[in-house]
């Protein structure tokens, strides 16, 4: 078991798909996939101008906002009208659709999530108190408010835009949150 940490502020920045704003990958899996052929996929996206979302035919994806005035998603045909202006508060959506962004007040910044529907789908939740974590093949943690502690077999501590991710079993960890108005996010992947 290999556990990979991150913090958000070393990550490098790549070009969106289409070319239309920033990027920080966190992970993407299989080691050496690219955009046409990974299995999932988590980055922070900065989101500076209006304009159309890449297109991910076969892909499921998953928006939270993370920060900033946050956006207006509506697809052409009206399946997605969605003001995602609420923090932490994640939105799945098809990533065939084609959708447009329209910035609310200002840029912002968005935790995606990617996964190959033929591979796996993900699940993303917003935990804001202690609580058990499972044992799981694949997935990450991530801090957005306050600190938590995992405490386990392999305990780790992680600060505001820190977290880590594994892709081989993880152990099961004890999620200790400490400060006031704690927020984690975790993922956890489920391949078919």
């Amino acid at each position: 078991m290999t556990l990979h940490r991150f913090d958000v502020q070393d990550l490098p920045a790549m070009p969106w798909k289409n070319g239309g704003g920033v990027t920080h990958e966190i992970v993407c899996l299989p080691p050496g996939a690219g955009m046409n052929d990974f299995d999932w996929r988590v980055s922070i996206a900065h989101i500076a101008s209006d304009g159309p979302f890449s297109a991910f035919p076969g892909v499921d994806r998953i928006i939270t906002l993370l920060s900033g005035g946050g956006v207006h998603l509506l697809s052409e045909g009206g399946e997605v009208d969605h003001r995602l202006d609420t923090p932490l508060a994640p939105l799945a959506f098809a990533g065939e659709a084609p959708i447009h962004a329209r910035l609310l007040a200002g840029d912002c910044h968005d935790f995606n999530v990617m996964t190959r529907r033929s591979a796996c789908s993900a699940s993303l939740q917003v935990l804001r108190s202690a609580c058990d974590w499972p044992a799981t093949s694949q997935g990450l943690l991530m801090a957005v408010q306050g600190h938590w502690q995992l405490e386990g077999a392999h305990a780790q501590t992680l600060a505001p835009q820190q977290g880590l991710w594994w892709s081989e079993a993880s152990p099961a960890w004890r999620l200790q949150p400490q400060g006031d108005d704690p927020a984690l996010l975790a993922l956890t992947l489920h391949f078919h």
